[in-house]
């Protein structure tokens, strides 16, 4: 996020001033008496104010004022742990990781899950982690347990009234809220054209997307995101720049393409336009590969994709969090190291692995390329202070 802009018209009209002033000619004998004496008076009146200070940017320097080099890369990695177990959480947490996610599904109550939560909040050595789930509804509902409303799938929360979808999305932030979860990794903007729902594996299949047209998708999906930040959960745009084209699932399979989305595609102006919202979502980046915005690379670490398109072209600021390249198929034939190294090069924020294991490679891996690449570490800082400014925006370096 940039920085507020607020004193740039004061600073203006100061200098217009001046000018007018420089160019309405010498002034009479009573007017040089009267600027003399005022000048006297209060010899710094001309002088230019100082700004006031942006307190976001003043939370974001002390916090990178406590951070040691590998401090500061440990924030741009969020980390799975498994529900059924998540005391591992605990040496990530004391690593200084960026987010905890908790990876699967529990029928354990809000209660406990809070308590896990509460204790890494509490035990972390600088910023707070996130503490990050997949809660959309229907098939895709980490939280089941006693205390998290059961959602349907997104396809028939779309069919709701706006009122009562508008609801739905309210209690969906406040349990999350109440079990100390701070992201979401919802809700799904994909676009799927109505009759090929059954093709689409990753999406239409399991009724994940809101509606067949922007024109369905967008309402509800920005309903979803101003539910949650209603009670400070951040809310994740995926997947950019859609799946709803595509006829394999990224976690599975290798090599999904998408050989119709263009930068001029309705899918894309979508996510555009949902992502410039007040409440600051984040936007998860695709898996998969879409030639005709970048035949090189898959959108994870396409610099096209990610810096041209999303942050470019539709003006996006934010965190640019990955979809999983810890466990995923698609990502499986390049080392660990390099799949962080190249979505930060492409421009991304936030690392997301649901498997721990690798983590460590991947830290090591974007230290040592920092240290080495002088460009690439300026690229590292850039993602650290935007990680850190959505951490001060969501409450989490206070």
């Amino acid at each position: 996020m940039r920085p507020p802009a607020r004193t740039r018209p004061a600073v203006l009209a100061a200098l217009l001033a001046l000018v007018l002033t420089s160019c309405s000619g010498s002034p009479g004998p009573e007017a040089e008496s009267t600027s003399a004496s005022s000048s006297s008076a209060s010899p710094t009146s001309a002088e230019p104010s100082e700004p006031p200070a942006d307190p976001v940017q003043e939370q974001v320097d002390t916090a990178l004022g406590g951070l040691d080099r590998r401090a500061q890369v440990a924030q741009l990695f969020v980390v799975g742990v498994r529900l059924e177990d998540l005391s591992p959480g605990d040496a990530l947490v004391a690593d200084g990781v960026g987010g905890v996610f908790l990876a699967g599904r529990s029928q354990a109550p809000d209660t406990e899950i809070a308590a896990v939560a509460g204790r890494w909040t509490e035990s972390a050595p600088g910023p707070r982690p996130w503490i990050a789930v997949d809660q959309e509804g229907g098939a895709v509902q980490s939280l089941q347990g006693p205390g998290f409303e059961r959602l349907p799938a997104a396809v028939d929360q779309g069919q709701l009234p706006p009122d009562r979808l508008a609801g739905l999305a309210d209690v969906l932030g406040a349990d999350l809220a109440e079990a100390g979860i701070t992201l979401d990794l919802a809700p799904v903007a994909d676009v799927v054209p109505a009759g090929t729902e059954a093709a689409n594996d990753p999406i239409g299949a399991f009724g994940r997307q809101y509606g067949s047209t922007p024109a369905d998708v967008v309402p509800d999906v920005r309903a979803v995101v101003d539910g949650l930040a209603a009670h400070d959960v951040t809310a994740t745009l995926k997947h950019f720049p859609g799946l709803g084209l595509v006829d394999a699932n990224t976690d599975e399979v290798a090599g999904v393409t998408d050989p119709v989305t263009t930068a001029a595609s309705e899918q894309v102006a979508a996510f555009g336009e949902l992502a410039r919202s007040d409440a600051e979502p984040f936007v998860m980046v695709s898996s998969a590969t879409y030639p005709r915005l970048d035949p090189d690379a898959p959108a994870t670490f396409s610099r096209q994709v990610v810096t041209t398109l999303l942050r470019g072209f539709l003006g996006f600021d934010g965190v640019v969090i990955s979809d999983d390249v810890g466990a995923s198929v698609a990502f499986q034939d390049v080392p660990p190291g390099d799949r962080a190294v190249r979505f930060l090069e492409a421009g991304g924020t936030l690392v997301l692995t649901v498997t721990e294991e690798v983590y460590p490679e991947m830290l090591d891996a974007v230290l040592a390329r920092a240290q080495a690449d002088a460009a690439f570490s300026d690229v590292v800082d850039a993602a650290v202070r935007t990680a850190l400014t959505a951490k001060a925006a969501a409450g989490l370096l206070g």
